[in-house]
């Protein structure tokens, strides 16, 4: 998709009526073509170009036509974003940029109560680049008599710089960090998670006291979460989990302005406790999450599908197979047209997970929903989630009898991703795809005793153990215990929970 059908495709209804009038009262000659070029970008018209200019015409006007209804649309987005948003943090620059038009027209009085007010704002949210701006303003005007003194705002401007510094050196941390994990992630690259971070956080020089705050422990909890799901054993970042607990006991106040952070923080932990099958822990977290959610709809809408996710997953793995279902339905019939499309692609191959290891054929529905590429999936939510889709597909097919479709998956995904997995070191991968392979070439392989044997080896390694990987062993299981591959993955679970030697 071009950048012009991006920025399209994110209005609504109501948007693009109200920058047809944005672009109508801008037109100022009747025969400009950008309304129509609207018109044809709507309705995915690929011979557009030759409806707007004559064949002959060269391809210059057309593209020209183009850049100019994307600048439009950039500038409409600008207005209507400042115009439209209800955070503080639009309060506090609307005062800046209201404050700045006062001093510059003498209403100094009026100008300083409200650069006063966006400073109170800004220092609340912690934006401290604003707080730079204002400051710096405030200054430039410090010689007017109803200014406050010179050498407060110096002292205030000089505080300021310094925790400035303090966010650049943690946002270059946190940039260097997610580095790293796109070369554990797409590359294989063997590290060690929290020597990385020491390792990090001397490099910029950051101390403790710099870590302890919503926002930092956001940002470790972020590349905790992601490098724990690319290795597949959530038990290795269980020391940032701890940590994390003993910082939120810490606070006393929930502060408005940390709201996505700490809302943000309680899905990490009710993640982690997930994937560790602390079930009731997890439901635990899930319920702060959502007492938050509540006081605020922005951040109930951005929350909400994830929050199902968990919620579904935590139903499912505690045996209410029908209410995850449901849930997951009932949570895909209200997405709207601002969801992400990540969102509900995680909520929508969850379900069709859930229906396949009950046996229910609704889930190869849920399969064709799942239409974009298999290069959309890898950008957009990550190698290890579009591996175990296509996986997924292979088994689902399989399952319902469709054999040669399985196996012409079952070789494409060879094809694609066999060099990634060697060299990433997911031979255990291939090994699993060994195993469907000869399930499907003799479907009697089941019940030979060294065939089990592999299968069950499987369960016993701890990069298996996770709830997803379990599900995908289950179905192997599945096939001569003669029972659906839900019940297996239960059975797994509940074996694994009542071992002496599980923590």
């Amino acid at each position: 998709m071009d950048a012009l059908s991006e920025l399209v495709n994110l209005l609504n209804s109501t948007d693009k009526t109200l920058f047809r009038q944005f672009l109508q009262r801008k037109n100022k000659r009747g025969d400009v073509k950008n309304l129509a070029l609207l018109d044809l970008i709507e309705t995915d018209d690929i011979d557009g170009i030759n409806k707007l200019y004559h064949p002959e015409k060269n391809n210059d006007a057309y593209h020209a036509l183009r850049k100019r209804l994307q600048d439009n649309l950039l500038l409409f987005l600008s207005q209507k974003t400042f115009e439209s948003s209800h955070s503080d943090t639009y309060d506090a620059l609307r005062l800046v940029v209201v404050g700045r038009f006062l001093l510059e027209n003498d209403a100094v009085r009026i100008a300083f109560k409200c650069l006063d007010k966006a400073e109170r704002l800004a220092e609340e949210l912690e934006q401290f680049n604003l707080l730079n701006e204002l400051l710096l303003l405030k200054l430039q005007y410090a010689h007017l008599a109803e200014a406050e003194d010179l050498e407060s705002l110096t002292v205030r401007f000089l505080q300021n710089q310094s925790h400035m510094q303090r966010e650049a050196k943690l946002n270059m941390a946190y940039a260097f960090l997610r580095q790293e994990l796109q070369e554990i992630h797409l590359k294989g690259k063997i590290v060690n998670l929290t020597t990385l971070v020491i390792t990090t956080i001397r490099k910029y020089k950051i101390s403790a006291q710099d870590l302890m705050t919503y926002k930092s422990i956001y940002q470790i909890l972020f590349i905790a979460n992601e490098y724990a799901a690319i290795q597949q054993n959530y038990g290795l970042i269980e020391r940032y989990i701890n940590r994390t607990n003993q910082f939120m006991q810490g606070q006393a106040h929930k502060k408005q302005s940390y709201l996505f952070y700490h809302i943000s923080i309680l899905y990490f932990l009710a993640n982690f406790h997930l994937r560790r099958k602390n079930f009731a822990g997890s439901t635990s977290w899930l319920k702060e999450m959502m007492d938050l959610m509540l006081t605020d709809s922005r951040y109930y809408a951005l929350f909400y599908l994830r929050h199902q996710l968990l919620a579904a997953l935590n139903l499912f793995y505690t045996g209410f197979a029908d209410k995850a279902i449901a849930l997951l339905q009932q949570s895909l019939s209200k997405t709207k047209h601002r969801s992400k499309p990540e969102d509900i692609e995680d909520l929508r191959i969850c379900l069709a997970m859930f229906l396949a290891l009950c046996n229910d054929r609704g889930s190869l529905k849920q399969l064709t929903l799942l239409t974009r590429t298999d290069a959309w999936y890898e950008k957009k939510m990550g190698m290890l989630w579009t591996i175990r889709k296509n996986l997924m597909e292979i088994l689902v097919y399989a399952q319902f009898e469709n054999i040669e479709l399985a196996m012409s998956r079952l070789h494409s995904f060879r094809r694609r991703y066999k060099k990634y997995l060697l060299k990433t070191s997911e031979e255990r991968v291939l090994l699993f795809l060994r195993l469907v392979e000869k399930h499907l070439q003799n479907p009697d392989a089941a019940f030979e005793p060294a065939y089990r044997k592999t299968v069950l080896n499987l369960v016993g390694t701890t990069q298996n153990n996770d709830i997803f990987n379990l599900s995908f062993i289950a179905w192997l299981i599945a096939r001569w215990e003669k029972k659906t591959a839900y019940q297996v993955v239960l059975t797994l679970i509940q074996d694994e929970k009542a071992s002496p030697n599980n923590t």
